[in-house]
């Protein structure tokens, strides 16, 4: 049984720093696409970025790239989501994600495609 649990949300102003981690148990994760998404209320559930656990190969979001980069932790079998120079616009739930095999970045941008899911935490970004 996956499971994803996220940490790391919570309240910060705008320009400040915050990284979350998603801690995934369950299984042997190395052929794993793992991704973060975002949900703001009354918007649908957007893509942030994924990496590839094994190798590392990352894609973005156009409106994250150079604020937020995307790790893995082999030895914590963690991905990490560092995000800097947070802009109130970037207030949501942040979802964790995880789907077995390689997902190009088209597919990988796509929610449906990831069969599993954390709880989420929340980022509040102040003005």
């Amino acid at each position: 049984q996956v499971q994803l649990v996220e940490s790391g949300g919570g309240l910060v102003q705008a320009g400040g720093s915050l990284r979350l981690s998603c801690a995934a148990s369950g299984r042997t994760f190395s052929s794993y696409t793992m991704a973060w998404f975002r949900q703001a209320p009354g918007l649908e559930r957007e893509f942030v970025a994924a990496i590839k656990w094994n190798g590392g190969n990352t894609y973005y979001a156009d409106f994250v790239k150079g604020r937020f980069t995307i790790s893995r932790d082999y030895a914590k079998d963690t991905v990490n989501l560092q995000m800097n120079s947070l802009k109130p616009e970037d207030t949501a739930v942040y979802y964790c994600a995880a789907e077995e095999g390689v997902l190009p970045e088209g597919n990988g941008q796509r929610w449906y495609k990831y069969s599993y899911w954390g709880q989420g935490t929340r980022v509040t970004v102040s003005s």
